[in-house]
């Protein structure tokens, strides 16, 4: 039943996860404690809400506008599923600010495929990665994966290898001036972010831990495959491919080396793996396995989801 649906883009399919968003997300930041929300609280949560919303669709648009992959909502599906098998993200306003400004810069630099005005695209891209670090310092490992591009599309030409460092000019003249003005203790919080720290002591509870198992396993097998398919894809989208491939990677050292970190600091491999995942759901024939696959998943992730929230 679940492939049946998600097999194809309908608009219902979209209605349909953006309404499950919303009430997952209303599930959890309303849980408690209703009558000591202020105003000011609720504006803040809705904005989060349709930046969270906003991620889903940037997935979408990446997806498909670049052909990464067939006619069918599964990226979209798995992008949902994964944020509420760590429901903390959906309260994390850093990491879902600076998410968003990285999926803005990885829709650029997957666009680079189609050589059309590439030192418009690295410095777009830079600009959202160095922007995004403002949120949450780590993000600035991204900016590799503007170089990887660079590589594998504009390396001859010497000026495409500056571009980045005018993005960071502009980023960070932009973003002292803003914080001299509004806040100066703003640059003293940042700079005290620039930490490595590889403590992985922080699950709370049994489920924590079973919803991070769940992730491993589905991160491992959809990385795997992807690997082992990419030789099978077109010539000219082998290269967005790759970049979904060092995407995750970088994700994943993001993950592993911020302080203070959680289950819900994996966001930023949330698009690589729903991507992977579905390039490999799309290479299975058998109905079956098909829908076995996505079912385990989206009930351990409902599961995991309900007994977070007690």
């Amino acid at each position: 039943m679940i492939t049946s649906v998600f097999s194809k883009s309908r608009p219902i399919n979209y209605i349909l996860i953006t309404s499950l968003l919303v009430l997952c997300f209303l599930l959890f930041q309303f849980q408690s404690n209703y009558s000591s929300i202020s105003v000011f609280e609720i504006g803040k949560k809705i904005i989060l809400l349709l930046l969270l919303v906003g991620s889903l669709f940037i997935t979408n648009f990446i997806t498909k506008k670049n052909g990464l992959s067939k006619d069918n909502s599964y990226t979209f599906l798995l992008f949902f599923v994964f944020l509420i098998l760590f429901p903390k993200t959906l309260s994390n306003t850093s990491l879902i600010i600076s998410n968003g400004f990285i999926l803005l810069a990885l829709r650029r630099l997957i666009s680079m495929q189609s050589l059309k005005t590439p030192k418009e695209k690295i410095f777009d891209a830079s600009f959202w990665i160095f922007t995004a670090s403002l949120f949450h310092f780590w993000c600035i490992l991204f900016i590799l994966l503007v170089f990887v591009s660079i590589i594998f599309h504009v390396s001859r030409d010497y000026r495409n290898w500056i571009i980045p460092f005018i993005a960071f000019g502009t980023v960070a003249i932009m973003g002292t001036v803003g914080a001299l003005i509004f806040n100066p203790t703003i640059i003293n919080n940042y700079l005290s972010q620039i930490v490595i720290d590889f403590d992985l002591r922080y699950i709370e509870t049994i489920f924590q831990n079973i919803a991070l198992s769940i992730y491993i396993i589905t991160a491992l097998v959809a990385f795997g495959s992807m690997i082992l398919i990419l030789s099978s894809k077109l010539s000219n989208l082998q290269s967005s491919y790759r970049k979904i491939l060092f995407a995750f990677i970088i994700g994943l050292v993001v993950f592993f080396i911020s302080p203070d970190k959680d289950n819900s600091f994996l966001i930023y491999t949330f698009v690589p793996v729903s991507i992977m995942l579905t390039n490999y759901l799309e290479t299975i024939e058998k109905y079956w396995v098909k829908e076995s696959i996505l079912g385990i998943i989206i009930l351990a992730s409902v599961i995991t989801f309900v007994f977070q929230l007690l």
